[in-house]
């Protein structure tokens, strides 16, 4: 196994041999100097994989060796160690971009401190992570197993997210693990959706929250008590996406974060404009057919929010002017932002963001997409990256100060498939790969979730003999005459409109500036 090597530059490098001896008898391999210019050269000659570089020495400084040094090998952390304890030296220290900072007389647990903070951290934390998860392995199998309620579902689903956020990057072993103990959880997630869901939509007294009742329970209580709101849908935004854009706008707001339940189907056309009307589909299309676009329609299925949202304000008897926005792309998010001032006196300002759900097909459909965002991981560092650089941040940011309440949530949420299931339908059978709705459908798997009577789901009924399916798990559909292309086409991709946590359980925050 390799040793570290270590550079250690200082004047009074006698004096510091016993810590040297302290590192080699650690394992590491330890050379030094007596000064600047030697180390510089040292620099050039060989790499090394930690500095400690003395601040105070004759002919070139401390910063100004580290100056040159950064030069020469600008990813080696150098650790400045100095007898001064005052400011400016740090933070000219620190705008140097050190790794770590001593103040002398250092002892061997300091020095040992920061090896392991800046030469071993990653391991150190991957080792921790692997020890707790399989701690809580047996933890959460049980908890799996007894979950009964929608609110035990919730705490099982941010345990799994937690652990798979603490095991990025973890060995293949460990990562495969808790791939299984998901894809186990969404097995019986998808049994205990088939028992419950009618049943909550008959009883809506005992349901969970779900997207009709999103304004109904956490936007208007606020209009009522003269906060102004900023009520934004990310499309197709999933619970551990949140979570690490979440650690991006702690600075910025206090945030109240919970969980709630996306109907079915987990698609726009359905989620969203139940979000909107405050309805079920079914509903929707009753009430207002001039607004519902049924799946065989060519006409886009999401252009009516607007009115919807109206419908809604409307019913339950608001009189409060509202702006509608929808963000497909960068330049919209800016003028968005430009005309942020109009929007000040506004009660209610609802944007929608498309940014995700777009990422989320060109993904299925280009193979470069398809390379950046190989994994989960990947796919959610795309995300925060679109946050950071965007100009979405820079709306949150006016948004911290302006004294507006901020809602985030989404319409539902994706899940990774990879296991086609075959199923046989007509020919005006709709084209989602997670669920279909048509006459005489015939799927053989049995996890599927079958709805023979939509009127039960309250989904649109097209014709008398119209059953809905859900593929549940990683399942995705696949037609028998074209089955091995749609099986190598869309396996890995990001699919929603079925049933599983991922699709289904879905975030909810409210922000409060702190300014």
């Amino acid at each position: 196994m390799k040793k570290e090597h270590l550079l250690w530059v200082d004047d009074e490098i006698d004096l510091l041999r016993p810590h040297i001896l302290f590192l080699e008898g650690k394992g590491y391999a330890v050379s030094t100097v007596t000064n600047g210019q030697d180390a510089i050269d040292l620099c050039k000659a060989e790499p090394f994989d930690l500095i400690f570089l003395d601040e105070n020495m004759p002919g070139l400084s401390g910063l100004e060796t580290l100056s040159r040094i950064k030069d020469l090998c600008p990813n080696t952390p150098v650790v400045m160690i100095t007898k001064s304890e005052e400011e400016n030296i740090m933070d000219m220290a620190i705008g140097s971009k050190i790794a770590d900072y001593l103040i002398k007389p250092v002892n061997p647990n300091q020095i040992l401190l920061t090896l392991k903070k800046n030469l071993h951290r990653r391991d150190i934390i991957t080792e921790v992570a692997n020890s707790g998860y399989l701690q809580e392995f047996g933890r959460i199998g049980m908890q799996i197993n007894d979950s009964l309620t929608w609110q035990d579902w919730l705490g099982v689903y941010r345990k799994l997210v937690f652990w798979e956020l603490e095991l990025e990057g973890a060995d293949g072993n460990m990562a495969e693990m808790l791939r299984a103990q998901k894809a186990e959880a969404n097995a019986i997630f998808a049994r205990f959706v088939r028992k419950n869901y009618l049943g909550w939509l008959a009883r809506p007294e005992e349901r969970p929250m779900m997207s009709p009742d999103l304004f109904r329970r956490k936007v208007f209580p606020l209009l009522d008590r003269g906060e102004k709101v900023f009520f934004i849908v990310i499309d197709n935004f999933r619970y551990d996406q949140w979570r690490v854009i979440r650690n991006e706008l702690g600075g910025l707001f206090n945030i109240e974060e919970e969980l709630y339940c996306g109907i079915l189907p987990t698609a726009t056309q359905y989620a969203r404009n139940a979000i909107f009307s405050g309805l079920m589909p079914s509903q929707i299309a009753g009430m207002f057919p001039d607004l519902w676009v049924d799946e065989d329609e060519e006409e886009g299925k999401n252009l009516n929010e607007e009115p919807l949202i109206r419908t809604q304000l409307e019913r339950f008897r608001r009189r409060c002017p509202f702006s509608y926005h929808k963000v497909n792309d960068s330049s919209a998010c800016e003028r968005l932002v430009a005309q942020f001032g109009s929007l000040r006196d506004t009660p209610l300002n609802v944007v929608v963001m498309n940014f995700i759900d777009i990422m989320s097909h060109a993904r299925t459909e280009s193979k470069m997409m398809r390379e950046l965002a190989s994994t989960e991981a990947a796919y959610r560092s795309i995300t925060l990256s679109w946050f950071r650089h965007s100009a979405v941040k820079d709306l949150f940011a006016l948004l911290a100060g302006s004294g507006f309440r901020v809602i985030v949530t989404t319409d539902h949420g994706s899940i990774r498939v990879d296991r086609p299931v075959k199923i046989i339908g007509d020919r005006n059978t709709n084209t989602n790969l997670r669920y279909k709705l048509g006459k005489n459908l015939s799927c053989g798997a049995k996890q599927v979730f079958e709805v023979k009577r939509p009127e039960e789901a309250m989904l649109p009924c097209p014709n008398v003999s119209t059953a809905y399916v859900f593929a549940t798990g990683n399942d995705f559909f696949a037609y028998p005459n074209n089955y091995n292309y749609y099986s190598s086409y869309y396996k890995d991709t990001f699919q929603h409109g079925g049933v599983s946590m991922e699709e289904m359980i879905i975030p909810l925050a409210a922000l409060q500036g702190k300014k």
